[in-house]
């Protein structure tokens, strides 16, 4: 999702990014615009912050360089909570409690398929699938999609083919557009070895063992205590980061996704999603109630639905269905109609089915949600879609579109690759120029996950899910 630094450093200042309140506040009224607060006493408060001398959000880092004085501090906390008083509009339409989005959904909810066979390889493939489309994406965080498309231009990669390189790169196209500083070193394909940490692996990693300690009927107090026990807070982003300071505050959930927290809608529950979706094959419905649990510590309306949208579709796919658009009905049917993430979603489909050049897809894309953040999960959650209907799930065509479509290209692109890996059904069908770099290793701060291979990630996740009750159900060979 986001490989900003947990700290901003210089020789008088160190600035903890994602937390401070002049920060939080820029991207709080973008929000509350989004979540059709009034608009009137939204704009109130933005010209109180302009006037007293309040800077705009960072565009891109999670922190600005220079922080607030104490006078501007304090009143950056006061509009924050002046803006949480504000009723959002869409609140009948985009409810956060499950009974409201289940109602919103009515007789679309889906009911469990049949019963799926047996296919540990599919779960391989899977965590294969989501590991390439995340390393694919990782030097190119961040970067805007004129950036993107010129570097991998440059460098005879456009169409995406393979991992980005910086061999034959023009030194002024590199300075134009540098690489991802932290993601650079350990993802181009000249210095691949192994998969690096990504906290797109790390939340499904982590996801694995709240299912080994808590059970499929964990709370989400459950995985509260599960994060302060495993989860480094450096390793945490935008909203992650935000519900984790609120729990040493002294907050609970599900207060922790709502209070001081304008990254309530990002994509951080969405790429916490797949491990829900893994051990629910066939059933899409139970694998979004468990991603609505997991994901309410964290966030609101539309970022509770992305991941409910991504559990559901990999649970369809990981019960054998070979049809992508199957798997995106299914990722739908969990989530409320008229919610922005709904609408955003079929929007991708629909331009995915009308042209045939993906490029002109995306710059479509990006011109209807061009004004939201590039971590927001409307845009990312439009992009996703779009790239597995206009590859109809192929792989390469799947991730490769994801990524070259901008925005969270590590996060999109790491989805992206665990439904079409599920879609392609085996390890064996994912290239090896694909999945050779990778070694079956896997970096993580997760100490008892460091160095795991993505076979015995399948293994553990085929033991976790629920067929195991079944005596008849051995894995396949």
């Amino acid at each position: 999702m986001s490989a900003d630094t947990a700290l901003m450093g210089t020789a008088t200042a160190l600035r903890l990014t994602w937390v401070q309140p002049e920060d939080l506040l820029g991207h709080e009224l973008r929000q509350a615009a989004e979540d059709g607060r009034d608009a009137g006493a939204v704009a109130g408060v933005e010209d109180r912050w302009r006037t007293a001398g309040g800077a705009p959000a960072p565009v891109r880092a999670g922190a600005a360089t220079t922080p607030a004085a104490p006078g501007l501090r304090r009143l950056a906390v006061r509009l924050l909570d002046e803006l949480a008083g504000l009723e959002p509009a869409r609140a009948a339409e985009e409810p956060t409690g499950l009974p409201g989005i289940k109602a919103l959904c009515g007789t679309r909810w889906p009911a469990p398929g049949p019963a799926p066979g047996c296919d540990l390889d599919r779960l391989h493939a899977a965590w294969l699938g989501r590991a390439v489309g995340c390393l694919l994406g990782k030097p190119v965080e961040k970067l805007p999609l004129t950036g993107i498309r010129a570097l991998a231009r440059a460098t005879g990669n456009w169409p995406l083919t393979g991992y980005f390189t910086a061999r034959g790169l023009p030194p002024a196209l590199a300075a134009a557009y540098p690489w991802n500083r932290r993601s650079a070193a350990t993802s181009l394909a000249e210095n691949i070895d192994g998969m690096p940490e990504d906290d797109d692996l790390n939340y499904p990693l982590l996801n694995l063992e709240l299912l080994r300690r808590y059970g499929p009927g964990f709370s989400t107090r459950d995985v509260a205590a599960l994060w302060l026990d495993e989860l480094p807070a450096g390793r945490t982003f935008t909203a992650e980061r935000v519900a984790y300071r609120n729990l040493l505050d002294g907050i609970e959930p599900p207060d922790t996704a709502r209070h001081r927290n304008p990254f309530r809608e990002w994509i951080g529950a969405l790429i916490r999603a797949d491990v829900h979706g893994l051990t629910h094959p066939g059933d899409p419905g139970a694998a979004a109630e468990q991603a609505h649990r997991d994901a309410v510590l964290t966030h609101t309306a539309n970022g509770v639905y992305g991941a409910m949208f991504a559990a559901a579709a990999i649970a369809a796919a990981a019960g054998g269905s070979a049809e992508v658009q199957g798997v995106l009905r299914a990722g739908l049917a969990v989530v409320p109609p008229g919610s922005r993430l709904a609408r955003a979603v079929r929007h991708g489909i629909r331009l995915a089915r009308t042209h045939t050049a993906f490029d002109t897809v995306v710059d479509t894309l990006h011109a209807a949600y061009g004004a939201h953040h590039w971590v927001h999960v409307v845009p990312n959650a439009a992009l996703l879609a779009a790239a597995l209907t206009h590859a109809d799930g192929d792989f390469d065509g799947s991730v490769t579109r994801a990524v070259s479509g901008g925005w969270d290209t590590d996060s999109v692109g790491a989805t992206a690759g665990a439904v079409a890996g599920l879609l392609a059904g085996s390890a064996d069908a994912i290239d090896p120029r694909w999945t050779t770099p990778l070694k079956n290793r896997l970096a993580t701060s997760l100490t008892d996950f460091d160095g795991i291979g993505f076979d015995e990630l399948a293994r553990l996740t085929y033991e976790l899910a629920p067929h195991l009750e079944d005596p008849a159900c051995t894995p396949r060979p």
